[in-house]
């Protein structure tokens, strides 16, 4: 059993990896079975096609990793209704946000997981777009949801274009800073530690969805 997880968890980490570089239509099971030393058989038996092995590679970190975010949504909402008051933007941007970032942070592979996730607007064919928005669907109902509870003078529809605006603006900022081939732009040097990205961010994003 134990070696049959382990050739799992090669065949996940090579794509994972040529996923966030190549893209999924870029990249072959061929070089996927080549990087993972493994026989095409196995990516068959383990997960029975590519589609299916891409959305094991996106479930893997972010089903985890959207409990974190939506549990902190609920706390700073739960929190602003006992106080009898509306949750804070900079608050739940910050709910939001930093939890991807801090898996930068702690994970050594997490940086490739977050360029695939950021790319996944960005991609040309819309296989990933298509995986990553079934599974982030229910924290998207809530973050619509919470962010309208902190600005209900907004109408629906100019804010959930505002959350689009963050969402493409994360994006953009989570292949910059998961990336390590971006290397064209380092003449601008920029600090991608989580700290540093906050502080610039949230500010920003929050000024812009709070806008009259």
């Amino acid at each position: 059993m134990k070696r049959e997880s382990d050739t799992k968890q090669k065949i996940l980490d090579a794509a994972q990896y040529l996923f966030a570089r190549e893209g999924f239509k870029g990249t072959s099971l061929r070089e996927i079975t080549g990087m993972a030393g493994v026989n095409i058989a196995a990516i068959n038996y383990h997960f029975g096609s590519k589609e299916a092995l891409l959305k094991a590679v996106l479930e893997r970190k972010l089903i985890p990793l959207n409990e974190i975010r939506m549990e902190r949504l609920r706390r700073v909402a739960d929190a602003a209704r006992k106080r009898g008051t509306a949750p804070m933007v900079k608050d739940l941007l910050l709910a939001f946000i930093e939890p991807t970032f801090q898996l930068k942070d702690k994970s050594p592979d997490a940086s490739d997981f977050i360029v695939l996730v950021g790319r996944a607007f960005y991609d040309s064919d819309n296989t990933v777009r298509r995986a990553f928005i079934e599974l982030v669907w229910p924290l998207y109902e809530l973050i619509v949801r919470v962010f309208r509870e902190a600005l209900p003078q907004i109408p629906k529809q100019v804010l959930i274009w505002r959350l689009h605006f963050l969402f493409g603006s994360l994006s953009h900022v989570m292949l910059l800073c998961g990336s390590t081939f971006y290397a064209e732009i380092r003449e601008f040097p920029l600090a991608t530690d989580t700290k540093s990205v906050m502080k610039i961010l949230i500010p920003f994003m929050t000024a812009g969805i709070e806008s009259k």
